[in-house]
């Protein structure tokens, strides 16, 4: 299930968020201080172009999904992301399935509830997890890029699914 991040979720996502598991597979690979994370906090609560969801699992928050660059006039568009609670999943053996779930369900919500017409991300090309779950649920890999960021430089593979080719249950 998806829910509408709140300031009592603040902790819970920078502490989720700063899991090394996370961080490699980020764009932004430095520990996020107290401090930046309220000001993006502080930034997207009122952000119309943003939006932050928690994902729960048999009622437990375990991730963090936004949508962030929302275009809900013209042609509908808008970019995602997600992360989880690597460490809690993987301790309780959920890792997979919540994994699953929380694609569906961002899935759903970005073309059912937002209404897009296409939806937008980025992958790192060393993710090939991540890559390969992309391509299960139709997304399709754009041109790599390079970028430098926190010092490391990473290629960047953007993704797309439009609402005509998504995977349906």
């Amino acid at each position: 299930m998806l829910r509408e991040a709140t300031g009592d979720d603040v902790h819970l996502m920078l502490s989720w968020r700063n899991q090394e598991t996370n961080r490699q597979v980020s764009k932004t690979s430095h520990e996020i201080t107290a401090a930046e994370h309220a000001r993006w906090w502080s930034a997207v609560r009122v952000d119309p172009t943003r939006q932050v969801l928690m994902y729960l699992r048999d009622g437990v928050p375990c991730g963090v999904v936004t949508f962030f660059d929302l275009r809900l006039d013209g042609p509908r568009t808008g970019a995602w992301g997600f992360y989880l609670d690597a460490d809690g999943l993987a301790a309780r053996g959920e890792t997979l399935p919540a994994w699953l779930e929380v694609m569906r369900e961002a899935v759903d919500h970005a073309f059912d509830a937002l209404a897009l017409d296409r939806l937008d991300g980025e992958v790192l090309a060393h993710n090939t997890v991540v890559r390969q779950m992309n391509r299960r649920f139709r997304f399709v890999e754009g041109t790599p890029h390079t970028e430098v960021t926190d010092g490391r430089e990473i290629t960047v593979i953007p993704i797309s699914l439009d609402r005509e080719n998504r995977r349906r249950r």
